[in-house]
């Protein structure tokens, strides 16, 4: 088994051999990944050496210490937390080995195109539909809240390929390359002035059958590992005690004495106690993704990441009094990743409205939580057993 001593042993070899000081950004992110010191505990070929998922810190601690770039994870969230531990458990050697890399290097940015119009809390009605056609899938639909769709190369998607059985049976997962004819990525300007979110439609788009990921008919077994990964990546993010948005508003009150009430002052502590107990949360739900494969927990810790990230906004807002009215810039933008805290209050108060939405409504994720984790029973279905084809619409 790799230890922590042979770790530092590759990570400064990978240094010597690469100096960051003198090697091009890109060079060097590949070298670590071919080295396996991208994420430890993925196969051996992989950008890993299939070990222990909690030694990655000791590779980042060296790599950090000597000055090392970074592959920017704000900018590659989505191909990161949510289709790199998809391809690896479904897809194929040859998928696996074409798509990591460049996921990891940051050369190829992913979208998630699953929600719908008449498909979000419900995904499982989706009616995007793929239609086999020899060795391809003609792929017609309209997905939407697609983040970083103006930037990226690659989408995961999910279509319904059989309307003749009920709703969950009838899904296939596919890869969609982004600059295939017939995808066109229209923007979605947001209550914050920017189009962080596009609207994507597909139109006789031709998706080789060598690009599905797991059996058809069974992408929405498959989306499950996309979903727990992707709930545990917005709400499980590691933050130092005091960090993110909670810290912004602690070094307001600290520094500005003439904005504090009693008021203010006790909710403030309420929720600095709520932000570290998240916190400290977020770092056992990471111990025991060490020893497995996400579960339902993440669907919490997301639940929490929303409501603390509108609370403390809220509370930043009226402590700036006339001056949290203010905002910086509504110039209409498609940015590259969210910066909750490079912004004003003006724009964490607006842009965190969007976190009980994205990653899963709070609603589904409160029956998630109440089904999944805590065994209440679960809540009556009339349609589990009724063809998508014949479902009310």
């Amino acid at each position: 088994m790799t230890t922590a001593a042979e770790l530092r042993r590759r990570t400064r070899e990978l240094l010597a051999a690469h100096p960051p000081a003198d090697t091009d950004r890109l060079d060097f992110l590949r070298a670590r990944f071919d080295a396996g010191l991208a994420w430890v505990h993925y196969p051996e070929g992989l950008g890993g050496l299939a070990a222990p998922r909690a030694l990655q810190a000791v590779v980042d601690a060296e790599l950090e210490a000597a000055g090392a770039p970074g592959n920017d994870p704000r900018r590659i969230g989505i191909g990161l937390g949510m289709a790199a531990p998809t391809v690896l458990q479904y897809g194929t050697e040859e998928q696996k080995r074409r798509l990591l890399r460049p996921l990891w290097t940051g050369e190829e940015v992913w979208c998630q195109l699953f929600s719908e119009p008449g498909a979000g809390s419900d995904l499982a009605a989706l009616g995007t539909r793929a239609v086999r056609d020899g060795d391809d899938w003609v792929v017609n639909g309209q997905k939407v809240w697609t983040s970083s769709a103006h930037l990226a190369r690659w989408a995961i998607l999910i279509a319904r390929t059989d309307p003749d059985v009920p709703k969950h049976r009838g899904i296939t997962y596919f890869v969609c390359d982004m600059s295939d004819p017939g995808v066109e990525v229209r923007p979605l300007r947001q209550i914050t002035g920017e189009a962080e979110f596009n609207e994507v439609f597909l139109t006789d788009v031709r998706i080789p059958d060598s690009r599905r990921l797991g059996e058809v008919g069974d992408g929405w077994r498959v989306a499950q590992t996309t979903l727990n990964n992707e709930r545990v990546a917005i709400g499980g993010t590691p933050v130092p005690r005091e960090g993110g948005m909670i810290g912004k508003v602690a070094a307001t009150w600290r520094e500005r004495p003439g904005l504090r009430s009693h008021d203010t002052h006790q909710r403030l502590l309420g929720l600095w106690v709520e932000a570290e107990v998240a916190r400290l949360t977020g770092v056992r739900l990471r111990q025991q993704l060490a020893a497995g494969q996400p579960g339902p927990e993440g669907a919490g810790m997301k639940l929490t990441f929303a409501r603390l990230n509108q609370e403390i906004s809220g509370l930043e807002v009226e402590l700036l009094g006339e001056e949290g009215l203010l905002y910086d810039d509504w110039t209409m933008r498609r940015p590259e990743l969210v910066d909750f805290t490079g912004r004003d209050a003006g724009y964490r108060y607006l842009r965190s409205k969007g976190n009980s939405i994205e990653g899963g409504t709070s609603e589904v994720l409160l029956n998630i939580v109440a089904e999944r984790v805590l065994g209440l029973p679960a809540e009556p279905r009339t349609d589990k057993d009724v063809a998508w084809k014949d479902l009310a619409r």
